[in-house]
């Protein structure tokens, strides 16, 4: 595999459409709706990544996680973190243990100066990153509720949903004891 990473203004359109048709193979099994923000040249979901890890192989993109500095809020105290989001790694190399080549990340986790990296993923994938857990990249913790912003605003629904997801937790500046304790997560922005 052969990795890029950088900032995000420095994609090209190019790049724009082939992470689209990555994420729409990657998130579409999954669900109809899941592939539908990718429609077209568009490589994000929610909010947009400051910077991208993408993993390249002989038939194109392997895989792809992208980062964004934020400020979250857990039981009212803040805390800056990198939140990892647009995770992926192409169906065909599902299972070879790819997904420990996103170490490639950390250097750029503590470059941007940020005592955490954090994530939410489905309860479905709970035994993939546990696997990575268990090299003491991160740790997975359960029953946090996280609020974000919903990427419309819509007369129908509230602005903010509330989630039932795995919190992924990578200490980089700090240890992991130093991650406050809380119940509920707010993201204060659409998941990235």
């Amino acid at each position: 595999l052969r990795w890029k990473v950088g900032w995000e203004n420095e994609l090209e359109l190019s790049d724009h459409i082939e992470l689209a048709e990555f994420f729409r193979r990657t998130y579409g099994p999954t669900g109809a709706f899941n592939a539908k923000p990718f429609e077209g040249s568009r490589s994000w979901a929610g909010a947009r990544p400051e910077f991208r890890a993408i993993a390249y192989d002989s038939s194109g993109i392997a895989a792809h996680i992208g980062l964004l500095r934020r400020f979250i809020r857990i039981d009212g105290a803040d805390l800056l973190v990198a939140e990892l989001g647009l995770y992926g790694i192409r169906r065909d190399l599902e299972g070879l243990g790819l997904s420990s080549s996103f170490r490639v990340v950390l250097p750029v986790l503590r470059e941007l100066g940020v005592p955490f990296g954090f994530g939410t993923v489905r309860p479905a994938l709970h035994k993939h990153v546990a696997r990575l857990g268990r090299g003491g990249l991160l740790v997975v913790k359960s029953g946090i509720r996280v609020r974000s912003t919903l990427h419309f605003a819509l007369l129908d629904k509230p602005p903010t949903r509330i989630d039932d997801a795995l919190v992924v937790v990578v200490p980089v500046g700090r240890p992991i004891s130093d991650w406050p304790a809380g119940e509920m997560i707010d993201r204060n922005g659409a998941e990235l």
